[in-house]
């Protein structure tokens, strides 16, 4: 049966959420149908996924927080992995988070092979 994926990509660290996307866009067999939008910041994802939230059945965020020198980087990574669980589990779909957060960009561009782990994830869930 053919699936319907939605996968939601930060574009704030352009280089690195693309080579998350590419590692991602590995993992998904070709008979299936992926959509990907693109946002500003990883603080949009959340959004963008509850409004298709009905329209498909997995999803994968894709995106990058680095530290800097405020709360920040704490906040927002909080709020987005508090926001991606309560719409997987509030709506019973599959959300893999490839969201990585990270201390500097050599420890970001280490850790873009996540988007695969994160595809991994929700299809792991989709199919039990």
């Amino acid at each position: 049966m053919k699936k319907k994926y939605l996968i939601v990509v930060a574009n704030y660290y352009q280089n690195i959420s693309n080579l998350l996307l590419k590692s991602a866009l590995k993992e998904i067999k070709s008979k299936n149908s992926v959509k990907i939008i693109y946002v500003p910041g990883v603080f949009e994802i959340p959004v963008i996924i509850s409004k298709y939230i009905k329209k498909f059945n997995g999803f994968v965020a894709i995106g990058c927080v680095i530290k800097g020198q405020t709360p920040h980087f704490e906040l927002i990574s909080k709020a987005v992995t508090n926001s991606l669980l309560k719409l997987s589990i509030d709506y019973k779909k599959p959300i893999g988070n490839g969201v990585i957060t990270c201390l500097n960009k050599t420890q970001a561009m280490k850790r873009t092979l996540k988007g695969s782990e994160a595809v991994k994830a929700m299809l792991s869930v989709l199919s039990n």
